[in-house]
Formats: C-alpha cells, sequence, structure tokens
C-alpha cells in the first residue's frame, strides 16, 4: 500500500532525439581537423614529389653540362659513376657518332634523343637528358625507380609534421571545447542536484554569451514557478486556517437544529437558528469563493500565458457596478458612477475579468460598511496622462495606522471587525493591482466623508 506523500519516481530516460553538444562539437572539429590535415598532407606530398622530379631534372642537366667541354676519359666524375649505389649512367659520343665512353652499367641503347626523354631498357624505366654541342654528345640517365623512391623519401619528410601535428592540435581542439563547455556543464549539475522546492537563481558567472541568456529565462521560469508554489501554499494554508472557524461554527449550529429535551423552544428561536446556520453557509461560500480568486490571481499573475488586452475601464466599471448594484439595493445604499471627466476612453493592458473582480471588490466593501442610507461613488479620472479609478463612499474609513495592514490576508481593522467577511478582499485587490502595474492609495474622502480608494494604472496606450 502506498502512502500519499510518496514521491513520484521520474525515470531517467533519454530522449530519442537527444544528443550531445559537447560530442557534436567535438565530432564535427575533429573531423574538419583530419581532413583538412589529409589535404594538406596530400598536397605537400604531391608537391614534394614535384619538386623532387624537377630538382632531379635539374641535376641531370648541371652533369651533362659540365661533360659538354670534353673531359678526359680518366676523370674522377666519369670513374665515380661506375661506382656500386652511384645511379648516374653515362653515354659520351665524338662528333663523328663514334662513342667515347659507356657506363660499364648502363644497359641503354647506344642512340640519343636531344632534351629529356624517357627510356625503358632492361626492364627498367630510366629518365635520360642528351645535350649535343659541337665536340661531342653528352647522354645522362638515371634509373627513375631509385629516383622515385629517393622523391617519395623527401616528400614523406615533408608531410611528416603534419602527422606529428595533427593530434597535438586535437587534443588542444577538445581541451578548449571542453573548458568552453564546463560552465554549461556546471549549470546541468547545479540543476540535477537542486532538491524540488529549490527555485533559488541558478549562478551565470562565467557562462557564454550564447548560453547565458537561457539561463536568464530559466531563472525567470524558476520566479515564476516560485510565485506559482508559494501561492498553492499559501493557499493550502489560508483554506485549513480560515475555513476551520466557519465549519465548525456550522457544525454547532446544525446542532442546535437537533431537538435536546427542550420541549418549549418556540418557531422563532428556531428559525433564528436556521437564519444563523444560513448566514455560516453564506459566509463559507464567500470565504471558499475568495480563497479561490486570491489563489488563482496570485498563481497567474505576471504569466504570460494570461489574456491581456486593451481594456476600457469604462466597461470594467459597468460590468462591476452592475454586479453589485442588487446588494446594495438591498442595503439601501445609492450606488452610482459619476460623470467622467476624461475626454475618451480610458485605456489600459490588463485582464478585462480580473479587472472587473479588482472594482468588484472595492464596492462590495465599500457597500458591506457604508451605514443604510449611505453612498457609494465611482469616478474615472486621468492624472499625468494615467487613469486613476477612485472608489469614495460615506462610511466609517480606515484609521491611518491601518491602511497599510488592511491589504494582509485576514487583517481587519477594528471597525470592520462588527461586519461578516473574511478580510482578503483588499487582498485580492492588491493582487490583481500589482499585475497590473497598478499602485493603490488609500485616504479620506472629503467630499463623502468615508474611504477614498485611488487606484493609478499605468500611462494609457497609444491607441487600441
Amino acid at each position: 500500500m502506498t502512502t500519499g506523500n510518496a514521491a513520484p519516481q521520474v525515470p531517467n530516460v533519454k530522449s530519442v532525439g537527444g544528443h550531445s553538444l559537447k560530442a557534436r562539437l567535438l565530432w564535427f572539429v575533429m573531423v574538419a581537423i583530419v581532413l583538412v590535415a589529409v589535404l594538406q598532407a596530400f598536397t605537400a606530398y604531391r608537391g614534394a614529389l614535384r619538386q623532387a622530379d624537377a630538382m632531379f631534372d635539374d641535376h641531370l642537366q648541371q652533369v651533362a653540362r659540365s661533360l659538354r667541354s670534353g673531359i678526359p676519359l680518366d676523370s674522377p666524375l666519369l670513374q665515380d659513376s661506375e661506382a656500386p649505389g652511384f645511379d648516374l649512367y653515362i653515354q659520351i659520343w665524338g662528333p663523328d657518332g663514334k662513342q667515347l665512353f659507356r657506363s660499364t652499367r648502363s644497359v641503354l641503347p647506344p642512340r640519343a634523343v636531344l632534351g629529356f626523354s624517357d627510356v625503358e631498357a632492361d626492364g627498367n624505366l630510366y629518365r635520360v637528358y642528351t645535350l649535343q654541342t659541337a665536340l661531342q654528345t653528352v647522354q645522362i640517365a638515371q634509373d627513375l625507380g631509385a629516383r622515385t623512391a629517393r622523391a617519395r623519401s623527401l616528400a614523406i619528410q615533408a608531410i611528416l609534421p603534419f602527422g606529428l601535428l595533427t593530434p597535438l592540435l586535437m587534443l588542444a581542439v577538445w581541451w578548449v571545447i571542453t573548458r568552453s563547455l564546463a560552465p554549461v556543464e556546471r549549470a546541468r549539475r547545479e540543476v540535477a542536484s537542486r532538491a524540488a522546492d529549490d527555485f533559488s537563481p541558478l549562478a551565470d558567472t562565467g557562462l557564454p554569451d550564447e548560453v547565458r541568456p537561457l539561463v536568464d529565462e530559466l531563472n525567470l521560469l524558476f520566479g515564476r514557478v516560485r510565485g506559482a508554489f508559494e501561492a498553492q501554499q499559501n493557499f493550502v494554508a489560508d483554506a485549513a486556517h480560515e475555513l476551520r472557524s466557519p465549519l465548525t461554527a456550522l457544525k454547532l449550529q446544525a446542532q442546535a437544529l437537533r431537538p435536546q429535551g427542550r420541549l418549549d423552544e418556540t418557531p422563532a428561536e428556531r428559525e433564528a437558528a436556521i437564519t444563523r446556520l444560513n448566514q455560516g453557509i453564506d459566509r463559507a461560500i464567500r470565504l471558499v469563493e475568495q480563497l479561490m480568486v486570491l489563489a488563482r490571481e496570485e498563481a497567474g499573475s505576471g504569466q504570460p500565458s494570461q489574456t491581456v488586452a486593451c481594456v476600457e475601464l469604462q466597461d470594467v466599471v459597468r460590468l462591476a457596478v452592475a454586479d453589485v448594484l442588487p446588494h446594495a439595493r438591498l442595503k439601501q445604499v445609492d450606488l452610482g458612477v459619476l460623470e467622467s471627466p476624461v475626454p475618451g476612453p480610458a485605456l489600459v493592458n490588463g485582464q478585462p475579468e480580473a479587472l472587473r473582480v479588482l472594482l468588484r471588490n472595492l464596492l462590495d466593501n465599500a457597500v458591506k460598511y457604508t451605514p443604510v442610507g449611505g453612498r457609494v461613488d465611482v469616478s474615472l479620472e486621468m492624472a499625468q496622462d494615467r487613469p486613476v479609478l477612485r472608489v469614495e463612499d460615506s462610511g466609517p474609513g480606515i484609521a491611518a495606522q491601518d491602511r497599510e495592514r488592511v491589504f494582509d490576508r485576514f487583517y481587519r481593522s477594528n471597525g470592520a471587525a462588527l461586519e461578516t467577511g473574511s478580510g482578503l478582499g483588499l487582498a485580492i485587490v492588491r493582487v490583481i493591482a500589482a499585475a497590473h502595474g497598478a499602485t493603490l492609495q488609500l485616504d479620506r474622502s472629503d467630499r463623502l466623508g468615508g474611504l477614498q480608494v485611488n487606484v493609478f494604472f499605468p500611462a494609457a496606450p497609444s491607441s487600441i
């Protein structure tokens, strides 16, 4: 059997389409580094091969030019060309076409093509350069296999730095990305480790500019959730505290209606008991309604999901007066709307129904505490381009020392203690006014002698 206090277990399930920003960033950057390194290495390798080919061709030309003026057959250069490991093959012809010199290891055919040429002999390919002068014709050849192997060795030495620097660059990028995303990971751990009722703001120090707006919005969300959570807690506490007394009274009044062995109870006494019971029920209903209104307004104040529109205060006044008028007539209170000196419509940005509740509560309080035959007036004015909603009555008013405290929940001044009520009306008014950016002012009415309540709204919008 499970208890009602058990907290629901939330499974730690990854979303199907989720991904790690760090992993994705590292993946793309590392792949880009590898591709760029491979491309650069390939380009450097090809360039090194071309440079090696050009260098070897230039070497062949230089050797041929050094021999064009004629040299003795016992020259060290000709002797070295026959040494093992020397990859140059030399053939020299005289002006009459007679071959004067030929490397003993040479397998090249005894013919010459001026300039550069590729000659295949004995299954090998040779790079040949032939130079002709008036005295002789010189042919220098080189084995392309050995030449290519030497060129590749030079090319590998050219790309070797890329192979060494690429892992170091990848390691540096990994370190930079990890350090840059460390504040994001810190914020994630902070959110993951906090309690369910901890709505304190997240620290935004050290966060990158791209992440700070997200954390700021999360902090604003935490503030709104904290307000809704506190409103719920206050509602539960207020309901538990305030409903206890009227429900207990209802129980006692219901028990008083039961026969207790009295045979002399008159119909008038029974009717009086029934009247008290009905009054207690009405008070409990009114208390529950006001608690619900207060909880709704506190939870919804400042929420962007609430419907905000351009509201004409004249319409709000007309509807609120129509709501309270039956109560005023029953009590014989003259409830009316003074002629507005505002030349055009008095406009505010807000929630029409909430503004109607605000004015209705002010009028309810005014009618409740105004003596029989008294007067309650509503008027609209403009003060420095700000709409002002004013409610005046001819009641006893509120002492100056109590004017700040009457907005607290369940507080009732000495003069109001004799009237039935819960002390929530002005608390609801304050919550709605704060949600609309309005300010409240309580004063004495010079015209009627009772209480004067002024609601100063923000500057009216320029257009509807």
